[in-house]
């Protein structure tokens, strides 16, 4: 299995390696990622081994970095047939990002089965090349249908962590696992595994303001930036690094200010609760402003862009953390576009490509 860079990347992948092993403890999974990449510690505490590979994608501006792409695509493509000659895979599985390149185009030279899982209607560059070789793509959009072969396309949803399609815990009981006081109305802020730095920024100015409305906040800087965002720790502003327990801290939340990266919305839409949606623009195609407005217009979700916070963001985080009936009415319709069954499907292409 490959699939890194990011959790947009590394979850699903996660998601389908654990529901495989539901199927059969006895099934073997290798992780393959980029060896400088967050899958190299995210992989192993989940309980997987992993192998990297000397990768990196192409920047968009002139570097240094961008001389050497092609040394390291040869190396990582040569490092591939030497984990899959001696791994011997029944079946390849990617999940995007540049680390899947060279596993899943070698797979395909030595005519193992392989499968690509796309998270985004618009299809990275990765996947993109990808598509052309491999033997099943399961994508998460219909509009995904633009850029694979109709006849190995598969519809399923994004692959979800077992947890999140489960019921989740009671929200107070998740708040006091969390340390968090039971009774009080609980935002949760997400900025994506790596952390957001304009989501930070406006945290650091409205988290007390926030907090003076009888509100506590559990904050997920990122790891890039627990040292500058940890300082504003205080009574019920409780700043965290990573959560490795989004399923609790999911439950714990009244209201959620998220990312709109194609995973996060997949498991916002499953957990159903309120959403304020603030989009990266730093993404290609601004794909995250089209993630967060098909949801919003279906009445599931609040949208504001980055350049409009100033303007806006006052106004309607107030609106959801004072209006009941509005948080329940985003929950109960966001819920409504779930795919629960998603990594199942998933996981019986996977069977069917074992099989044939």
């Amino acid at each position: 299995m490959s699939g890194g860079g990011t959790g947009g990347h590394i979850f699903p992948a996660l998601a389908i390696a654990d529901a495989l092993k539901r199927e059969s403890a006895s099934t073997k999974i290798l992780f393959v990622g980029a060896s400088d990449r967050m899958e190299m510690t995210r992989v192993p505490d989940a309980g997987y081994p992993i192998k990297g590979l000397w990768i990196s994608g192409i920047k968009r501006n002139l570097s240094f970095q961008n001389l050497l792409f092609p040394f390291k695509l040869v190396a990582s493509l040569y490092r591939s047939y030497l984990i899959l000659k001696k791994f011997k895979p029944q079946v390849v599985i990617g999940t995007g990002g540049f680390a899947s390149g060279p596993l899943l185009y070698m797979a395909t030279r030595l005519n193992i089965p392989s499968l690509i899982q796309e998270q985004n209607a618009l299809p990275g560059i990765t996947n993109r090349v990808l598509g052309k070789y491999v033997h099943c793509v399961c994508v998460a959009h219909q509009q995904a249908e633009k850029f694979f072969s109709k006849n190995k396309m598969v519809l399923t949803g994004n692959p979800l962590r077992a947890e999140l399609t489960q019921s989740l815990l009671d929200s107070k009981k998740a708040r006091k696992l969390l340390g968090l006081e039971p009774n009080k109305v609980t935002l949760l802020v997400v900025g994506g595994s790596l952390g957001a730095r304009r989501i930070n920024d406006l945290l650091a100015e409205q988290a007390e303001r926030i907090t003076s409305q009888n509100v506590q906040i559990l904050w997920q800087c990122g790891k890039l930036y627990e040292k500058e965002f940890s300082r504003y720790e205080k009574k019920n502003i409780h700043v965290r690094a990573f959560l490795d327990d989004m399923s609790t801290a999911y439950a714990a939340a009244d209201l959620i200010i998220s990312r709109a990266g194609a995973l996060a919305v997949s498991e916002l839409c499953q957990v159903g609760k309120a959403v304020l949606f603030i989009p990266s623009p730093n993404v290609a195609e601004n794909h995250q402003f089209k993630n967060a407005i098909a949801v919003a217009e279906k009445g599931a979700a609040i949208v504001i862009e980055e350049k409009e916070l100033d303007k806006n963001f006052e106004k309607e985080i107030d609106e959801l953390l004072t209006n009941i009936t509005l948080r329940s009415t985003l929950g109960g319709n966001i819920k409504k576009l779930a795919k629960s069954n998603a990594t199942a499907s998933i996981v019986e292409q996977v069977k069917a490509l074992v099989n044939d």
